[in-house]
C-alpha cells in the first residue's frame, strides 16, 4: 500500500508532461495531414505552377531561348519541390492556428488580446512579402540581369537553380515583411521603447542596406528593393508600437483601477458588518 502511495506523486507530475506531448503529437499530425491534402490537390498542376513561377524570367528571355534541365531528374523534382513548398506556404494559417492552440492556455488574458492580431498580421505580412517579391522585385531584377548579358553569351538558366534562387528570395522577403511584428514585440515586452528605436533609425537604415546586400544578388536594384521596404516597415512597427502598447497599458490601468475599487468596496462592506 505504501509503495502504491509513493508512486502517486510521480504519476501526478508526469501526467501533465504526457498530456502536453500527446497534444503536440495530435496537432502535428493535423498539420501534416493538411499539408498532404494540399500537396495532393496541387501535384496535378505542378508543371503549371512552375510555369507560372518562372514567367518573370521566361517572359524576358530572347526569342528562341528557354530554361534548361542539367540533371536527368530535374524535370520531375523541381516541380515536385515547388509543389511541396507551396503546400507548406498555403497551410501556414493552419500551422499557426495549431501553434496558437498549443500555447494559448499558458498566456494571460492581456497577452491573448495582442497575440491573436499578431498571428493574423504575421500571416498577411508573410504573404505580402512573397507577392511583393514576385510582382515587383522579380520583373525589375530579371530585367536588369537579362539586359547586361554580353553579346556572345546565351541565357540558359537551369530550372533547379532558378527554383532555389526564387525560393530563397520568397523566404527572405516574407521574413523581412515581419519587421513590424518584431518591432511591436520589442516595444510591448519592454526590451525597447518607440522613442529609443526612433532615435536609432539612422543605424537601422544602414543595417537594412547591409542585410539587403547579404540577402539579395549583388546588384543595386534588388538590394534597394529589399532595404527600402525594410526601413519603411520598421517605421510602421514604431507607429504600431506607440498605438497598441499605449492602448494596452491604458486597458491594464483600467483593470487595476476596477480591481482596486472592488477591493475597497469589499473592505468597506466587511467593516460595516
Amino acid at each position: 500500500m505504501s509503495e502504491h502511495s509513493n508512486n502517486l506523486p510521480g504519476q501526478d507530475q508526469e501526467q501533465p508532461l504526457i498530456s502536453h506531448l500527446l497534444e503536440m503529437r495530435q496537432r502535428l499530425m493535423r498539420v501534416l495531414l493538411i499539408v498532404l491534402l494540399i500537396f495532393l490537390s496541387l501535384f496535378y498542376f505542378a508543371n503549371d505552377l512552375y510555369t507560372y513561377l518562372s514567367d518573370p524570367l521566361t517572359s524576358l528571355l530572347p526569342e528562341g531561348t528557354s530554361m534548361i534541365a542539367t540533371d536527368v531528374a530535374s524535370p520531375f523534382f523541381a516541380p515536385f519541390k515547388l509543389t511541396l513548398v507551396a503546400s507548406i506556404f498555403l497551410a501556414m494559417p493552419v500551422i499557426l492556428h495549431q501553434v496558437w492552440g498549443f500555447i494559448a492556455p499558458g498566456l494571460y488574458q492581456n497577452e491573448k488580446r495582442l497575440a491573436v492580431p499578431l498571428l493574423v498580421s504575421s500571416i498577411f505580412l508573410f504573404y505580402a512579402g512573397m507577392a511583393f517579391a514576385y510582382y515587383v522585385v522579380f520583373p525589375l531584377m530579371f530585367g536588369f540581369f537579362t539586359s547586361v548579358v554580353p553579346v556572345n553569351v546565351e541565357i540558359a538558366t537551369d530550372i533547379s537553380s532558378y527554383l532555389n534562387f526564387v525560393l530563397k528570395l520568397f523566404f527572405a522577403f516574407g521574413i523581412v515583411f515581419e519587421i513590424p511584428i518584431a518591432t511591436l514585440l520589442l516595444i510591448w515586452t519592454g526590451a525597447a521603447t518607440a522613442d529609443g528605436l526612433a532615435q536609432k533609425r539612422a543605424y537601422v537604415l544602414v543595417g537594412c542596406f547591409v542585410l539587403g546586400m547579404l540577402l539579395t544578388p549583388p546588384d543595386v536594384i534588388s538590394q534597394s528593393l529589399l532595404a527600402v521596404p525594410m526601413w519603411l516597415l520598421f517605421e510602421v512597427g514604431i507607429i504600431m508600437g506607440r498605438i497598441f502598447v499605449k492602448k494596452n497599458k491604458d486597458e491594464d490601468d483600467d483593470e487595476l483601477d476596477d480591481e482596486f475599487e472592488d477591493a475597497m468596496s469589499e473592505e468597506e462592506t466587511n467593516n460595516r458588518d
